[in-house]
């Protein structure tokens, strides 16, 4: 069994990190070259470091993946077939090819169901006021290249826009350029915040940081500075 790792914290927020590990579980073989672990693909590069700097600065919990997207996305319904998934941006993942039954089962028995029974628990424990959900994105798809995106962050939100709402104008009023439901739509992927914020009626904001803002540690302090003060502000005006 993979669990997630807790970072303490006694703010009444919580933060989640569904993509911040590159970590492949021993038995597991994914059939691609190890660089490609360091890809966009297999980790949403820097929210690791920043979900850290974050529950520092904030005081907050937070639960952090510790498995690649590719071995099992856990933003998404595990019945979903990009769950697992057979290629992304353009890069074939051989071994999830006509992957069993029972191997898919036993990964997200082993990995998936533990996550979000963690993320759960941690609720059930301590209801937040607010949950943050960090992930970042990449600039540009391998398989997509016409498509810019110029957003160096983005706010995404399903249903519930309470948070989103005050988060892009707290985002704008510093001269940002702010993605609103970009570079792709909380509507259509947004699985872990429909789960655990939104079906239970707690506000959230799901961030998405360009991750070439979040190579250095220059611009994960920068974005830690911009993002506390941000969910604060939120947070106050819930």
């Amino acid at each position: 069994m993979s669990l997630p790792e807790i970072l303490p914290g006694t703010a009444d927020l919580l933060l989640i990190a569904d993509h911040a590990s590159a970590s492949v579980p021993p038995g597991i073989d994914l059939g691609i070259p190890p660089a490609l672990l360091n890809d966009h693909v297999a980790v949403d590069i820097g929210t690791d470091a920043l979900t850290r700097r974050l529950a520092r600065a904030l005081s907050a919990p937070a639960i952090i993946a510790t498995v690649s997207r590719l071995v099992v996305d856990l933003n998404r319904d595990p019945a979903d077939l990009g769950a697992v998934p057979a290629s992304s941006d353009g890069h074939m993942i051989p071994g999830n090819w006509n992957l069993p039954a029972e191997e898919r089962a036993l990964r997200v028995e082993a990995i998936h169901a533990p996550y979000h029974a963690t993320i759960a628990a941690q609720i059930a424990r301590v209801r937040p006021a607010l949950i943050i959900s960090v992930h970042s994105f990449t600039p540009q798809l391998a398989t997509r290249p016409e498509e810019q995106r110029p957003w160096p962050i983005g706010i995404l939100y399903n249903a519930d826009e309470r948070a989103a709402r005050l988060g892009l104008v707290a985002l704008a009023s510093r001269g940002l350029h702010v993605g609103d439901n970009q570079p792709y739509s909380g509507r259509d992927l947004n699985y872990t915040m429909n789960r655990h914020a939104e079906a239970l009626r707690i506000p959230y904001l799901g961030i998405e940081v360009r991750n070439d803002g979040l190579q250095t540690r220059e611009g994960v302090a920068r974005w830690t500075h911009i993002l506390a003060d941000c969910i604060a502000n939120v947070r106050r005006a819930l």
